[in-house]
């Protein structure tokens, strides 16, 4: 058995479209489009998957004829250093009628949801004194993305 898991993600028929998305976000790449056979279930030529990498991970990318319905109770999060790169892929991923959400998450176009949470949020978050947590943490809860000078200074004025 190979020990690896691969998301997949369903789209009613903008499988290629999401993949290419994705990719041009994280600077991934495409690899592989595979279509629907002559005697498919979509239209000959159709395509079925389009698997892609970004940040190291397998997606595939499935095309199955209904309405995907994506909701919160899975999200991918990534743990951007800098505010530019938060910003960054902040914009990227809520542009073209995605939507912000409260504490770092966010859904795409697409409805996917993402947590752009930079790495110095979890880590000012354990530290042991529980001020200094506890003010990162309602500092956070202010915010739909996050701004890290901000969660700095909740820190270092607790």
């Amino acid at each position: 058995m190979r020990t690896k898991i691969t998301p997949f993600l369903l789209f009613k028929n903008e499988a290629e479209e999401a993949a290419n998305f994705y990719v041009s976000v994280f600077n991934g790449k495409l690899l592989n489009v595979t279509r629907y056979p002559d005697n498919g279930p979509m239209a000959s030529g159709t395509v079925l998957t389009a698997t892609f990498e970004i940040l190291g991970m397998t997606f595939t990318a499935l095309n199955w004829g209904q309405e995907a319905k994506y909701t919160e109770t899975i999200s991918f999060a990534i743990e951007p250093d800098t505010q530019e790169e938060v910003d960054y892929y902040w914009n990227a991923l809520i542009a073209d009628s995605g939507q912000e959400g409260p504490c770092s998450w966010l859904k795409d176009k697409y409805g996917v949801s993402w947590q752009v949470a930079p790495e110095i949020l979890p880590r000012l978050m354990s530290d042991p004194d529980p001020k200094k947590s506890t003010a990162v943490m309602q500092a956070m809860m202010k915010m739909k993305k996050i701004i890290i000078k901000d969660i700095q200074a909740a820190y270092d004025n607790a």
